[in-house]
C-alpha cells in the first residue's frame, strides 16, 4: 500500500493499456498523482460479490450441535420447553441495539427477541 506524496491519500492501482503493453499505475483519487507500480507482479483489487445469504450468518445447524452456547430460561413458542440457547448479533447499524436470538434446547426452533 502506498500513499500520495502530495496529499496523503492511498494510491489506487489502475490497469492502463491492452494486449502486450499493459501497465499498472498507482493513481491518487484526490489529486490525480500517478506513479508506475514498482513490484514485478502487481495485483489489482478483487471485487467480491456477496449474496443476501452471505451477509448475515445467524448460527448454522452444525454449530448449533456443539452445545457450548449459554442457556436461558424462557419458553419455546413451538414446543413449550423452558430452556433455550441464546446469542446476540449486530444485525442493524452500530447505533442500534443488537438482536438477541434464542434456539430451543429440545426441538431446535429458533426465534429472536422482539423489541
Amino acid at each position: 500500500m502506498e500513499f500520495c506524496p502530495k496529499c496523503g491519500m492511498r494510491l489506487a492501482p489502475v490497469q492502463k493499456g491492452s494486449g502486450k503493453t499493459v501497465h499498472i499505475l498507482l493513481i491518487c483519487p484526490k489529486c490525480g498523482y500517478e506513479k508506475h507500480a514498482t513490484s514485478k507482479k502487481p495485483t489489482l483489487p478483487k471485487v467480491m460479490e456477496h449474496g443476501a445469504q452471505d451477509k448475515i450468518a445467524v448460527i448454522s445447524r452444525d454449530e448449533a450441535k456443539l452445545r457450548t452456547m449459554p442457556i436461558f430460561k424462557t419458553e419455546c413458542p413451538k414446543c413449550g420447553n423452558l430452556e433455550a440457547y441464546w446469542w446476540m448479533v449486530q444485525t442493524r447499524g452500530a447505533d442500534e441495539s443488537p438482536t438477541q436470538f434464542f434456539r430451543c434446547t429440545k426441538c431446535g426452533h429458533t426465534w429472536r427477541e422482539m423489541a
